[in-house]
């Protein structure tokens, strides 16, 4: 299915996988709408919701820029409010803006855990709400949430417990609203990488190593394979290198973030 004509809301496009995943569906003509917080050019972490929309006018596509906090319903409506009056309806709605900290209990700041929470869980729902509507008339649409399949093993909760805790939230959303939303031919899905992904903001984790990671056009091919098959398939948790072998890629050498490393990548899911 080609996505001409077709319109994809984002949230977090700024920059890393939200930006991957934008350029990747405006590539097959969908017109985009590039949201997120970023408006003037960050000290550390380059990219905004202008230079994303800019890159994609440059590369023959159409997108809009919208500030939106997913935090403030008002700033989400007025959001929506916009993606219709510039493309007229919602088609896909990419649920990718996240907040991080991969600390333990004791070590999160209360601030922090209300932060993942708002961004990660709260976030994810209202902006799913929000497009409903318009979702609702595409006839096929898609949600994909970039969250992880549900492992309760201890192991993922014991180092960060409060991430853990709102990224499953949005994994717990793919589950209800996939079955909620089944009738109205909206599938509802999530999307996670087997790997570290390599993105601007791994400069700011201390000994990160390029060698056990992926680029993030790995998780751009697997969204777009997603959201251009039937939408009978939903409810489901995919990988995104299972995604791409499904779809006859075999070799994903190229999606190593340093091409030159020999090291094998790793074999857990990155959480």
């Amino acid at each position: 299915m080609s996505l001409t004509g077709r319109t994809a809301f984002i949230t977090g496009a700024s920059r890393g996988i939200g930006r991957a995943i934008a350029l990747k569906l405006a590539a097959d003509g969908a017109n985009v709408v590039v949201t997120g917080k970023t408006v003037e050019p960050h000290p550390v972490l380059p990219g905004t919701i202008h230079t994303v929309a800019d890159e994609i006018r440059q590369r023959g596509g159409s997108a809009t820029a919208v500030q939106m906090d997913v935090r403030d319903e008002t700033q989400v409506q007025a959001a929506v409010d916009r993606a219709i009056d510039a493309f007229g309806r919602i088609d896909i709605l990419v649920n990718n803006a996240s907040a991080i900290s991969l600390t333990g209990a004791a070590a999160t700041p209360m601030k922090r855990f209300d932060l993942m929470h708002q961004v990660n869980v709260r976030g994810t729902f209202m902006c799913t709400q929000k497009c409903l509507p318009h979702l609702k008339k595409a006839g096929g649409a898609h949600v994909l949430n970039i969250a992880p399949p549900l492992n309760l093993a201890p192991r993922w909760f014991a180092p960060y417990v409060a991430y853990t805790m709102s990224k499953y939230g949005m994994s717990l959303c793919v589950l209800g609203m996939a079955e909620e939303f089944r009738a109205d031919r909206i599938a509802v899905n999530a999307l996670w990488p087997r790997t570290v992904i390599d993105t601007a903001a791994l400069n700011l984790v201390p000994g990160a190593d390029r060698s056990r990671c992926r680029t993030a056009a790995i998780v751009a091919d697997a969204a777009h394979a997603i959201v251009t098959s039937d939408p009978s398939r939903t409810g489901r948790f995919f990988i995104d290198e299972d995604v791409l072998r499904d779809a006859g890629i075999t070799d994903l050498s190229g999606y190593r973030a340093d091409p030159a490393s020999s090291a094998d990548l790793a074999d857990d899911l990155f959480l």
